[in-house]
């Protein structure tokens, strides 16, 4: 396991490995356990399936792993670095599909992203994170309070606006959040932003009252553009490990939803989530989080998420 002694690393890839420590701890040391001089077995195999469930990965995904790595291994003797090794491999083939960042179309002014997910998720600190990644990049933002349930979000979501330096647009607690996201958008062509964020409430416990209130501001959006939202980016706890799969069912069923972004990777051993979703959704996941800083929240990729979350340098 010489992966775990390395040197630290600078920058993000050091965060992704200290941010997927957790998940990557639990593989590293289960598939150890497994194979103490050992060869591949069936008896192998079914617990290293088991493991990976246990992480999170799905019953799916686990048996495509476990029979990729017997059609080369079955029988012979093989080290725990070598199983991790394989496995990053087939996770890497896995997410690279839906490893794809979240491009803003220069032809849609302002470029609207509509921003969803269960209270909690991580939504508003977010989409601050996303402002202030495209404020750098040298995009004009508007940010959207639209969470208006929640007074909290709307004062979160303005100190994320003074720290990237862009508007917010907001109102007292309890408005009308179509209406709030219709003047945004207004407000961001007058300006000829570049991207409009919009924050939702996310009470899932009502899934009428959600889709009815979600709907009704996607309808107040294509009243200025037909065209918006242009994204709609679900944001997923990766703490709540298997539940993910019912709030992107809800989600895509009540708003269509076009990227996943996936937050608390580091407070979690649940990170393998992230490959269940991949396997079964298919959808693009943009950014991932393992922190509470504005540099935590960077582009998906897959190959060194892949290596990260079984304890290998993301950098080889």
């Amino acid at each position: 396991m010489s992966d775990q002694n390395t040197p630290p690393r600078s920058g993000w890839l050091s965060r992704l490995v200290s941010g997927l420590a957790k998940s990557s701890s639990k593989l590293v040391t289960g598939i150890g356990e497994i194979f103490t001089k050992k060869k591949l077995d069936d008896a192998a195999l079914t617990e290293l399936e088991d493991l990976l469930i246990t992480a999170d990965l799905g019953t799916a995904t686990a048996s495509r792993l476990t029979q990729a790595l017997a059609k080369t291994r079955f029988g012979k003797e093989v080290t725990s670095e070598e199983v991790r090794g394989a496995f990053a491999t087939d996770i890497a083939k896995i997410l690279e599909p839906v490893a794809l960042p979240l491009s803003v179309d220069p032809a849609r002014k302002p470029f609207v992203i509509l921003v969803v997910g269960v209270n909690g998720a991580g939504k508003t600190t977010t989409i601050g994170k996303i402002a202030h990644q495209y404020k750098r990049e040298g995009f004009s933002v508007t940010l959207a309070a639209g969470d208006t349930f929640r007074a909290a979000a709307v004062e979160q979501l303005k100190v994320w606006g003074q720290r990237a330096g862009v508007p917010v647009v907001a109102k007292d607690t309890g408005a009308d959040a179509a209406g709030l996201a219709f003047e945004a958008l207004m407000e961001a062509r007058k300006r000829d932003d570049d991207v409009l964020l919009i924050d939702t409430a996310g009470r899932l416990q009502n899934k009428d009252a959600l889709m009815a209130e979600l709907q009704k501001v996607v309808r107040a959006i294509a009243k200025v553009d037909p065209t918006a939202p242009h994204a709609t980016l679900l944001v997923l706890d990766a703490t709540v490990g298997q539940n993910a799969h019912t709030q992107v069912e809800v989600f895509k069923q009540v708003v269509g939803v076009t990227g996943l972004v996936m937050t608390k990777l580091d407070g979690t051993a649940k990170g393998g989530v992230v490959v269940a979703l991949a396997e079964k959704f298919k959808l693009p996941v943009h950014f991932i989080g393992v922190g509470e800083g504005a540099e935590d929240l960077r582009p998906f990729t897959s190959h060194s998420f892949a290596r990260s979350l079984m304890g290998l340098s993301p950098d080889a």
